[in-house]
């Protein structure tokens, strides 16, 4: 799993042992530990943390030490030049995935490109969200994994600090959870995503972005 993916999850774990996520988040948490070696021992050190908290005595407690007032923007610095550089790269693989979907479709705003992915775990597909609105850009890379399904969100256009709930659709309707993000900087964002939801049985990707939810076919395997 990619470190970025493992980023987003891990923000959930504390929750997790502490059970206080939603059935669907704590679905699309579960299907990513399985996968996810790193994250699963992580899990399971902040579960061990969590069974001594009862013996915890906050009256032993001291102030909490406060950061450097530098820190913050140092942080954000990093993250904004790694971003950069994993935003030119999808910015490419977007753009040679819509411009063959504009010559084969003319006006269509909607592409799905199948791709036989270069790790050999079966055929990727790409699949550009339409009817948008202005200023808006979704797009999603599945990937078929052992677990599941692995999913590349990109989100572009939508108000800063959107939570984004990320879902698959099977043959019945049903909606299986990939996970959540938050959008965020004002520009493009990305997270890696995983559902339990196998990709051949995969009917549609979704994203609820506050209050709207997207959702677009995918076609079959």
């Amino acid at each position: 799993m990619k470190t970025e993916g493992c980023r987003t999850w891990r923000e959930s774990l504390g929750a997790y042992v502490l059970g206080h996520l939603g059935e669907e988040e704590r679905a699309g948490l579960k299907a990513h530990l399985e996968g996810c070696s790193d994250c699963r021992a992580e899990a399971e050190s902040l579960s061990l943390v969590s069974r001594l908290l009862p013996h915890a005595d906050p009256q032993r407690f001291g102030p909490a030490p406060v950061p450097p007032a530098a820190l913050a923007d140092r942080v954000a610095a990093r993250i904004d030049a790694e971003r950069g550089v994993r935003r030119r790269t999808r910015r490419w693989r977007l753009g040679m995935g819509m411009s063959g979907a504009i010559a084969v479709a003319g006006a269509t705003a909607v592409a799905i490109i199948l791709l036989v992915g270069s790790s050999g775990a079966g055929p990727e597909q790409q699949v550009v969200f339409g009817s948008l609105p202005p200023g808006v850009r979704i797009a999603a890379t599945l990937q078929p994994r052992a677990f599941g399904t692995q999913i590349e969100m990109y989100v572009s256009g939508i108000r800063s600090g959107t939570l984004c709930r990320v879902f698959l659709r099977g043959p019945n309707g049903a909606r299986v959870s990939a996970g959540t993000f938050r959008y965020r900087y004002g520009g493009d964002s990305e997270a890696v995503l995983s559902s339990a939801l196998d990709l051949s049985r995969t009917e549609a990707v979704g994203v609820r972005a506050g209050e709207r939810t997207f959702i677009e076919p995918v076609s079959p395997a």
